[in-house]
């Protein structure tokens, strides 16, 4: 299946089981003070979480842009290095507003994962919140998963919040194990390991948690799943890294034209972190850093480039210091790609082709976004450039000064 497919199996589903398909919010959430980016799919639903606001439907999927650089959900310093984590990425996710709950939310995802998108069952893992005995039940009722691959954890792995106040509750997340054999141990769930993916969590709100951290049941009880597009991508194409679907390739395609560099897939290695050194990796250093450069520019480029369009501008305040940093980080990046020139704004009419018909938006701001980006890049390898300079400069004089402390002449 092709990524766009996909995405559109997803909505399809859950279309048929009375869910109206609703757009993304913006990835800037201009009426939220409390978030920087949109960083989940329930972002703009809270009002009705809340009860202060109201929808004309109670069930609804959509396909979420989020961006999570900041705060307590943030990833930035593995993306890049490893394969499976983004700064930008898309949130499947399908929703009970005092509708259905428990029960229709883990039978639907055990109908979607194991009959229509027909993944191994044996491979499949649960787990739930330490005191949510009715999650672990319907799980062993209303699916036939392996009893012993329903495993319960507290508060930091199944207990879902958007962020330090808002509403929240406990959570069922679904993993999927990646290792060769497909006989991982349950010590692996929960634990890190690139082989054992988390794929999906479905999040049962109930509570609101204010500034002083106590809880305060909601008015009604809600259904919040999401599952990482990116990462689904890459278990049904059947990919060790996400990077290597068609989501990144298109990108990654075009940094390769550009720099003149070659990206090494991941399946050579089984989709281990290449760059931390593991043994027994047969890529060198040297392409192992070329190949961690290609990931932190493509995966940054989409996160600038959505921003943007939803009115985001790099700046030295708030979400647009935010984007500022993505961008010089991914302009650092380049450099170990040979690239001291901009080069990354050149990406963005990939990222519109490949992404274009799902998001429009960015279709009709591409060159709003291509020039912000140049002058943003221009900017930056400027100030690098010199910067850099006086770095050699100190350097020269700090070497010529301790030649003739020792006593040698030295000439520049």
């Amino acid at each position: 299946m092709t990524s766009s497919e996909i995405r559109n199996s997803f909505l399809k589903f859950f279309e048929e089981r009375g869910h109206s398909i609703v757009p993304s919010s913006p990835v800037v959430p201009y009426d939220d003070p409390t978030l920087l980016f949109t960083n989940a799919g329930m972002n703009q639903f809270k009002d009705v979480f809340l009860g202060t606001g109201r929808r004309p439907y109670k069930r609804a999927v959509d396909t979420q842009k989020c961006i999570r650089v900041s705060g307590k959900h943030n990833d930035l310093e593995e993306v890049g290095r490893d394969t499976y984590h983004h700064t930008f990425f898309e949130m499947l996710g399908n929703w009970s507003f005092g509708d259905y709950y428990k029960k229709e939310a883990i039978e639907w995802a055990w109908e979607l994962l194991t009959k229509v998108w027909e993944l191994p069952k044996n491979r499949l893992w649960a787990t739930v919140y330490k005191d949510d005995e009715e999650a672990e039940q319907l799980w062993k009722k209303v699916t036939d998963i392996d009893p012993t691959h329903v495993l319960r954890f507290g508060e930091k792995d199944n207990f879902w919040e958007m962020g330090e106040t808002g509403p929240c509750g406990p959570c069922s997340e679904i993993h999927m194990d990646r290792t060769p054999g497909g006989n991982a141990p349950a010590s692996m769930v929960n634990a890190g390991h690139p082989e054992m993916m988390e794929i999906w969590n479905l999040v049962f709100i109930q509570y609101d948690r204010d500034a002083s951290g106590k809880l305060t049941p909601l008015p009604a009880k809600h259904v919040d799943t999401g599952m990482g597009f990116e990462r689904m991508c890459a278990v049904l194409q059947n990919k060790e890294s996400n990077y290597d679907t068609d989501v990144f390739s298109p990108l990654l395609s075009r940094i390769s034209e550009i720099t003149g560099k070659t990206y090494q897939a991941s399946l050579e290695d089984g989709g281990v972190d290449r760059s931390r050194g593991q043994t027994g990796s047969s890529v060198s250093i040297q392409q192992s850093e070329i190949d961690v450069a290609m990931r932190v520019v493509a995966d940054h480029l989409r996160a600038l480039t959505f921003a943007i369009a939803d009115s985001a501008i790099p700046s030295n305040e708030g979400r647009g210091y935010v984007l500022r940093r993505l961008l010089r980080r991914a302009a650092r990046f380049g450099r170990n790609l040979g690239m001291d020139k901009p080069f990354i704004y050149k990406l963005v009419p990939t990222l519109v082709e490949a992404m274009g018909s799902s998001f429009p938006e960015i279709s009709q701001k591409r060159e709003h976004i291509e020039k912000v980006i140049k002058g943003e890049e221009e900017g930056f390898n400027n100030t690098l450039d010199r910067g850099l300079n006086v770095f050699n400069d100190i350097a020269l004089e700090t070497l010529h000064s301790q030649f003739q402390k020792e006593g040698y002449y030295y000439r520049s």
